[in-house]
């Protein structure tokens, strides 16, 4: 499965410093907004759905990890 990294306690200038600076390694972007009044918006960028599938689904097992086990997830 795909390496998770925490990003609890970076700053969203901090995440898209990185991505500009990796720009060329990186094949595709999902991402989600909570605004400050609530909304939320999420998108994707130029990828398949069979992808934007696969990033969906390491996220969510790397959620359901840190639900058994009292250590933090990085």
């Amino acid at each position: 499965m795909s390496d998770i990294y925490s990003l609890h306690g970076t700053t969203v200038a901090e995440i898209f410093s990185s991505g500009l600076e990796n720009i060329d390694q990186i094949d595709a972007v999902a991402v989600s907004v909570l605004w400050s009044d609530g909304r939320v918006t999420a998108g994707a960028s130029n990828t398949t759905n069979d992808r934007l599938a696969l990033m969906l689904l390491v996220l969510d097992q790397h959620i359901r990890d840190g639900l058994f086990t009292d250590e933090p997830q990085d």
